[in-house]
């Protein structure tokens, strides 16, 4: 058995672990986790929500970000945002995509197509965006993530924790500010912030200067709610957190059919392990061993 001491040295141990990670900087403030419905190893995604999200990506992300890995069908495959096939097909009929074989070069969309991207080529983008490459939001809320200090990050594992990608893009649209904060952090030489020209104050982007401006404002976009659905706030908040969570369902299209898999699977080790132990006795019984 383990003594007192023993136990109070081994918390030590922990601490000592732990400190430096606690004593970091904290230029960058904390990133909060929020409350999404396809959070833990029962979760889904809210068909409302991402047919809000969709609405925001459409309607202002989509002019400078592509998804090139999304399908115009894919929207209406179960589990996302549960368009019918007619509002695939005439969500599709309003956009052109490049064709060598058409008339023209182009001809338009029908649903097997990939979700058009907004500028012909790269070079493109980076000139209407000074130089910068606007990310594609295919896979982006995978790619993104939050760092969560050492010994915290172990109880992830037992929550199931793996919508950093949506909680960074979350705090990444409500972090902006018009200049930049009396708080700000210093540069690495102690001198104050300087904000480059071009660039834009941000909480949570990797240096604070981000090229990207703010893109959402307060009834900016106009939600029809759903049969049955309360009034959805048009607040850059709701407007941040439904296009956050519509990023996640393009980056992992699949996330309620992997989790009800792995529940299965799961209880079938749980059956099957039960199995094996009351065979092994069954076998054994009356053997001496």
């Amino acid at each position: 058995m383990l003594n007192t001491k023993t136990i109070l040295a081994t918390l030590a141990l922990v601490a000592g672990f732990a400190a430096p990670a606690m004593a970091q900087d904290h230029s960058s403030p904390h990133i909060e986790k929020q409350n999404w419905s396809f959070a833990g190893i029962f979760g889904t995604y809210d068909q409302n929500q991402l047919q809000r999200g969709f609405q925001v990506f459409r309607e202002v992300c989509s002019s400078c970000h592509g998804a090139r890995l999304i399908a115009f069908r894919n929207l209406a495959e179960a589990g996302g945002p549960g368009f019918s096939e007619e509002q695939v097909k005439a969500l599709a009929a309003e956009y052109e995509v490049a064709d060598p074989t058409a008339d023209g070069g182009v001809r338009t969309a029908v649903p097997a197509d990939r979700w058009p991207s907004p500028f012909e080529t790269e070079q493109d983008a980076r000139d209407a965006n000074g130089g910068a490459l606007p990310p594609d939001f295919s896979v982006l809320a995978k790619a993104r993530g939050v760092t969560d200090a050492f010994p915290f990050w172990v109880f992830n594992y037992f929550t199931g924790y793996s919508e950093g990608g949506p909680d960074y893009i979350h705090a990444l649209l409500n972090g902006y500010h018009e200049e930049v904060p009396e708080n700000a952090p210093h540069n690495s030489d102690g001198t104050p912030f300087d904000l480059p020209e071009g660039k834009y104050y941000n909480d949570y982007f990797p240096g604070h200067a981000i090229g990207m401006g703010p893109p959402l404002m307060d009834e900016l976009v106009a939600y029809e709610a759903a049969e049955g659905e309360a009034e959805v706030p048009l607040t850059v908040q709701q407007y941040s957190t439904d296009v956050a969570a519509f990023m996640m369902w393009m980056a992992e299209p699949h996330l309620s059919g992997r989790k009800q898999t792995g529940f299965v699977v799961l209880l079938f080790l749980v059956l099957f392990a039960g199995l094996m132990y009351a065979t092994k006795r069954r076998i054994w019984q009356g053997i001496e061993h």
